[in-house]
């Protein structure tokens, strides 16, 4: 039953939806008095439109602004005072495992991994929120300078960063969604590899303004297009058309260098099946005869492939799968001299038919092809030769901007004894893994959700070998009430999502895996938490006298030596998916990461035999604790004893 207002109504806002009606393109958002969103009128475009005349006013440029985008780019760039913590206990294969699930704020996420992942991640595939008036996004606190926002981040904050709903209340403004997106996809494009390519899903509310926000991050240039994911099931609440397709948007560092190297493109669906198909055919023969061709043409015109699968229609004497194209040369003008070499019928020996504007190759070129047995004759001279184009050397193909997929993974959850409401579908994020990332790279996904990115990047290692490794951020955001998570014992959408990879990745164990593959279906995961230093340690201008004694080690109260090693990596850029092992060396505890990558020891009482012993190792770099040292005397020759042992290493200390 709808409510009364029980209170007069705004007639401003009256006035403006009035306006609206009249001159769309004169109502935008602005920000309030209150700091709030609200609907105004753009009075110099208002003017502009009952004029008959050029109304003076702002500069005219083409761009795209927002109430909000100068502090989302001020946000991108502020740093934060936080760390990520190791939780073992949640992790599978801690110590072997390569890939990365991080549990936090997706923006505090991509700062931390600034420098180690730096130009370094292959593929960023993310879902996220689509404004849809139901969902929930971030809502960053943008309203403090650089120095405040370090000061604020090193604490607790019940303010910032947390997820509010971008209802039909509020009007759905795309100024929040925007500022959202705006300083996380900023931040993430200094992740992206110089041949990197991001994928980012999103429906019909904000696809004009999410192709303008990546327009204006990675460059027009770099747009290499949108595929359309027709999902087969049109939605019953539309208010027009029923929208059945959702977008992804692919975008680039680089697009000359994706073209130079993979150029996006995915395995033709069925190839495999069509070669399967002959090979079978051919051992049931004993060989290649008329009958098997006849039974393989007649097999492929059955099959449900498209036209380009479907014209591999035809076998060769040596079993090979081909269509015959032509090879007549493709522009208007007449080819060079060269280009008109004279092909002999092998049966009738009289000449062919030679294309009027020549051939497409050259002389040299159509030498090759005879020789090689890829030229088609007809059955006399009189039709013109044709090329054949084997399919076991064309077996990629341009990613198409349609994809046709309905179906769901229910069946599999079902099989793994899990529930998720409206995952997308792991065969789909398979495909684009598959076209966007070929080789072995690593693929983030920061808006997690599910874990589907996961899932389906083992999957394809699992098909065609290639050891991607993935980083899967994601909120600590509760499951829903009721919900069929929170009823299996789940509070926490990370929860669920480490517990479907964790599952997934025993199923995929189960079946048939690549033989290169390298079966890392392993996760470390990280938290992030407030800096493992105390308050001291940033603001020691605010430290009176009485609290010095207290304050004499700078580290916080709870922190264990392994906090402050996954600190310690991250603040030196070091990879902290590298193997890490634990030794006990004189009586103090020593991290190796990679075994001599990084040397940690955090311990009380190093002494100068220890030092000597870790510098034995040469190690690249060495930290010790800054008052872990036995005496003075230790600390100050720590520098010394490295110089003359293993002059390479860097040394350092917190």
């Amino acid at each position: 039953m709808d409510k009364l207002k029980m209170h007069s109504p705004d007639l401003t806002q009256d006035n403006i939806a009035k306006i609206r009606e009249l001159f769309p393109g004169c109502v935008t958002e602005a920000t309030g008095e209150d700091g709030k969103l609200r609907l105004a009128v753009d009075f110099d475009q208002l003017r502009q439109e009952l004029s008959d005349s050029i109304v003076e006013g702002p500069q005219e440029r083409y761009h795209l602004n927002w109430p909000g985008k100068r502090e989302a780019l001020i946000t991108a760039n502020a740093p934060i005072a936080k760390t990520l913590r190791p939780a073992r206990d949640e992790s599978v294969d801690f110590d072997t495992t390569q890939n990365l699930f991080i549990e936090g704020d997706n923006l505090e996420a991509l700062k931390l991994l600034q420098e180690t992942y730096l130009g370094k991640i292959k593929m960023i595939y993310i879902d996220p929120p689509y404004n849809t008036g139901n969902d929930f996004i971030y809502n960053d606190d943008f309203a403090e300078s650089s120095a405040e926002f370090l000061k604020r981040s090193n604490q607790k904050d019940d303010e910032g960063n947390r997820l509010v709903a971008n209802s039909d209340a509020n009007g759905r403004f795309h100024s929040t969604w925007l500022t959202m997106m705006f300083s996380r996809l900023r931040a993430a494009k200094n992740l992206l590899s110089s041949d990197g390519i991001i994928a980012v899903h999103i429906d019909e509310n904000e696809y004009p303004n999410l192709e303008k926000l990546l327009d204006e991050v990675f460059g027009q240039s770099n747009n290499l297009g949108t595929v359309v994911w027709d999902k087969r099931n049109p939605k019953g609440d539309a208010k027009g058309i029923a929208q059945q397709h959702e977008l992804i948007s692919i975008y680039s560092k680089n697009a000359g260098l994706v073209k130079a190297t993979h150029g996006l493109k995915r395995r033709k669906q069925n190839a495999e099946a069509i070669l399967k198909k002959a090979r079978n055919l051919i051992a049931e023969s004993g060989g290649v005869t008329d009958e098997v061709r006849r039974k393989f043409s007649a097999w492929i015109t059955k099959q449900d492939f498209s036209g380009g699968e479907k014209a591999y229609s035809r076998i060769d004497e040596d079993g090979r799968v081909f269509q015959a194209v032509s090879m007549a040369w493709p522009n208007n003008k007449q080819a060079p001299d060269d280009y008109f070499l004279t092909l002999i019928h092998p049966a009738t020996g009289i000449e062919c038919p030679t294309p009027e504007k020549g051939w497409r190759n050259p002389s040299a070129t159509m030498k090759d092809l005879l020789k090689n047995n890829l030229i088609v004759f007809g059955k006399d001279h009189t039709s013109q030769p044709r090329r054949k184009y084997l399919l076991e050397e064309n077996l990629l193909e341009n990613f198409p901007s349609l994809l046709y997929f309905g179906g769901s993974d229910d069946n599999f959850f079902k099989s793994i004894d899990l529930s998720f409401d409206n995952p997308k579908p792991t065969q789909v994020a398979q495909k684009l893994i598959e076209a966007c990332c070929p080789d072995e790279g690593i693929i983030i996904d920061f808006f997690a959700g599910s874990g589907t990115t996961a899932h389906a990047t083992l999957e394809q290692n699992a098909t065609d070998g290639t050891n991607r490794r993935f980083v899967m951020v994601q909120l600590d955001e509760l499951t829903n009430e009721g919900s069929q998570a929170r009823k299996a014992g789940f509070e926490t959408i990370p929860e669920v999502s480490r517990m479907r990879i964790l599952r997934a990745g025993q199923k995929i164990l189960e079946g048939e895996c690549h033989p290169d593959w390298n079966k890392d279906v392993g996760f470390r995961v990280l938290k992030i938490d407030s800096s493992n230093m105390a308050d001291v340690f940033y603001t020691p201008d605010a430290t009176n006298q009485a609290d010095l004694l207290a304050n004499v080690d700078s580290i916080k109260q709870g922190r264990t030596a392994e906090d402050l090693l996954f600190q310690v990596l991250v603040d030196w850029g070091v990879d902290i998916t590298l193997p890490i092992r634990s030794e006990t060396v004189q009586g103090k505890t020593v991290f190796f990461v990679d075994e001599n990558a990084l040397v940690a020891c955090f311990d009380t009482g190093v002494t100068e035999d220890l030092v000597k012993e870790l510098a034995a190792h040469e190690p690249l770099r060495v930290v010790f604790r800054d008052t872990g040292f036995v005496s003075d005397a230790v600390k100050i020759n720590v520098q010394q004893i490295f110089k003359q042992l293993s002059p390479m290493t860097d040394v350092k200390a917190i």
